[in-house]
């Protein structure tokens, strides 16, 4: 292989390179802009999304079957006849409740984590002087308090 053909598919390769998706980053010269701020988030907002959570799976367990029994009484009555359709509503259903019973869970989940998180997070608030501090609140006053 000579020399410039050589060049020649390092350069067609570089080009391509240069198409693939990348990742935005920082660039190492430290240039950019990096987003300041803290997430916070509250105890009412995380008892809001535990109260939706388990309203969902209160509502799915009340309405989510009520199809059931008119889909199985359907099911049975067409294989008994001989429709292959019967076996398919069956099928069907099996899925539907493999899919409820996973979404319930899911909700449950969600419900039951974000009561441990609330309560598991209720002691990380300091009282200073009678008022209470977030921990953001106290960082922002160490790095004011040092010039940064």
């Amino acid at each position: 292989m000579a020399w410039d053909e050589w060049e020649q598919l390092k350069s067609q390769a570089a080009q391509k390179q240069s198409t693939h998706m990348r990742l935005n980053r920082i660039p190492d010269d430290g240039g950019g802009s990096t987003p300041q701020g803290d997430l916070t988030v509250n105890h009412k907002d995380l008892a809001a999304i535990g109260d939706r959570a388990f309203k969902l799976w209160q509502d799915l367990g009340r309405y989510g079957r009520d199809a059931w029994s008119g889909s199985q009484t359907a099911a049975s009555d067409l294989t008994t006849q001989g429709f292959k359709l019967g076996g398919a509503l069956d099928h069907v259903q099996q899925r539907w409740e493999e899919q409820l019973t996973s979404l319930l869970d899911a909700c449950a989940h969600i419900s039951n984590h974000m009561d441990y998180t609330k309560k598991a997070h209720q002691g990380d608030e300091f009282h200073i002087a009678g008022q209470i501090s977030s921990i953001s609140t106290l960082d922002k006053g160490f790095s004011e308090g040092t010039g940064h």
